[in-house]
């Protein structure tokens, strides 16, 4: 999940990672050393804290990849180019693009109410499904509140005592949507934004209704295998990372001192469909060209996909169905999704033609400026 809810005291504190998004400036040209400021930020960032760094970017010179600090705080091994990570809510590209794939397909429309096909599920406490669209689901102006948010959730799967004891708690996406439901919305239906992994949990659940399949599934026949992404799976309930892979940290706040935690293991379904799947750099950077490319949408759908809402009040940024939309500070057009789920911080960008790609993943989720690799690498 790209949001990562902590609960200080009795307040859930919901902390949202930043996302990826528009501008019209050309790229500048690149040197046989153009990847010379990416390197500066990937060692900055464990400088600051961030126990290790991977990074791997692919532009008209070629590819390239880079590592920083360490995979395994206590043996002291390094990171590797070919980690495979939790990419939280990058998984939310990849479930827009299959809800996409199958309105092309004449088999679901956008404009849907999300009850057609959930009768029921999205009720109570002033939420209706009646009223909210499959396209509100995927570019957050639902109003649905984000169970995330839950504060006995954030104990439960959040804080250092509940996440001990509750790491391999398996969560179905019906809990989870319930979780959401006993809170009233956030805004009426497309009256604004907000960020809720609650919208994608939805939006996987509709995947397997249209289909028969579960969203993985489709995940995989439509979007894995076509694209020979041999480093990127849906987990499910699987408590593992595939090798190869470093360790995961946490200090379950967001803080450079105090106990760092080994928070690799952990069932990931309480992220579901917002936010569960591994990947790594190589097959992340693969899936973001062929997508900005028109390889994996028609061009009407990926027209649709690259129309966006004002994220928040974040600057610079627009949010597409599952696409963030970002104007770097040189004026630099990108565009992608980040993560954040225990222990692994990840962004994944490219520019509008898909000729420039970067994906890079920390090893920690408390410190480390993730914008600052991707101003490194596009600036």
């Amino acid at each position: 999940m790209s949001v990562r809810t902590a609960v200080v005291g009795a307040t859930v504190v919901v902390l949202s990672s930043a996302l990826a998004g528009p501008a019209l400036a050309a790229e500048p040209a690149r040197g046989a050393d153009g990847h010379a400021a990416t390197r500066r930020a990937i060692e900055a960032a464990v400088a600051d804290g961030v126990p290790g760094v991977t990074a791997g970017a692919r532009d008209t010179h070629g590819t390239w990849s880079a590592t920083a600090g360490v995979g395994d705080l206590r043996t002291g091994a390094p990171r590797s180019a070919a980690d495979r990570y939790r990419v939280g809510s990058i998984t939310k590209t990849f479930v827009a693009t299959v809800l996409l794939q199958l309105e092309a397909e004449g088999r679901v429309s956008l404009d849907d109410p999300v009850d057609t096909w959930l009768p029921g599920v999205v009720r109570g406490h002033g939420h209706d499904g009646r009223a909210i669209t499959l396209r509100m689901l995927l570019n957050h102006t639902s109003g649905i509140y984000n169970y995330t948010a839950d504060e006995a959730f954030g104990r439960t799967y959040f804080l250092k005592d509940g996440f001990l004891r509750h790491r391999y708690d398996t969560l179905t996406p019906r809990e989870l949507v319930a979780i959401a439901m006993r809170h009233r919305p956030d805004f009426a239906p497309g009256t604004s934004w907000t960020y809720s992994n609650t919208n994608y949990v939805l939006a996987g659940m509709v995947i397997e209704r249209v289909t028969g399949r579960s969203y993985a599934e489709e995940i995989g026949r439509r979007i894995i295998r076509p694209l020979r992404l041999t480093g990127t799976s849906v987990p499910g309930t699987r408590v593992t990372l595939p090798r190869p892979s470093s360790r995961a940290y946490s200090k379950f706040e967001q803080i450079t001192t105090g106990p760092t935690y080994d928070v690799t293991r952990l069932n990931p379904s309480i992220a579901s469909s917002a936010g569960e799947m591994v990947s790594d750099s190589a097959d992340l950077i693969r899936f973001y060209r062929a997508l900005l490319s028109g390889d994996l949408l028609p061009a009407r759908q990926l027209k649709q996909m690259k129309t966006t809402v004002a994220a928040g009040e974040t600057p610079n940024t627009g949010y597409g169905l599952g696409l963030m939309d970002r104007t770097l500070s040189c004026g630099v057009h990108v565009w992608g999704h980040d993560g954040g789920i225990h222990g692994s911080s990840s962004s994944a960008a490219t520019t509008a033609d898909g000729r420039h790609a970067l994906a890079v993943n920390f090893n920690g989720d408390w410190s480390g400026d993730m914008d600052a690799v991707l101003e490194g690498e596009f600036c």
